[in-house]
């Protein structure tokens, strides 16, 4: 019997910033989401008993690439103006797999800083980083 074949469609991963559906992902690697903290650090004693600490923190840095020519960077380049501003950046960022289960979601997330830029007589990348507090849904799940 064989094994079952799974689906995953880039164009179906949706992401929100402030509500707002993010587009124009740049080819490649689009969503970096990484931990802030290990959620759990192991410490081992010298006679070899175990120990584990909770760490309490569940943030994250998220890094989603943008192509250049993405009319998003223009929305996110405004939001990061208005938190420079007001300190109005802090916004809900959630993060869907519909060809999949995973599902992200903070209800405090914020740009760290603008992108790098490079210019070239090819399309260019802007990467653009934030920064959360913890994370409210955490689905880490596979694909149909």
């Amino acid at each position: 019997m064989g094994s079952l074949v799974k689906n995953y469609d880039p164009k179906k991963v949706n992401v929100f910033f402030g509500g707002v559906p993010i587009t124009g992902f740049a080819d490649g690697s689009f969503i970096t989401v990484t931990p802030s903290s290990q959620y759990w650090t192991k410490v081992s004693g010298a006679d070899g008993e175990k120990g584990r600490a909770k760490s309490n923190d569940y943030s994250h840095e998220v890094t989603i690439t943008l192509m250049q020519t993405s009319q998003s960077n223009d929305y996110l380049s405004g939001i990061l103006a208005l938190d420079k501003a007001s300190n109005a950046g802090k916004l809900p960022l959630t993060i869907i797999d519909l060809s999949g289960t995973t599902k992200m979601n903070w209800l405090n997330a914020w740009i760290r800083q603008p992108p790098d830029v490079d210019e070239s007589k090819e399309i260019t990348e802007r990467a653009w980083t934030f920064d959360t507090g913890d994370i409210d849904i955490e689905i880490y799940g596979g694909n149909f």
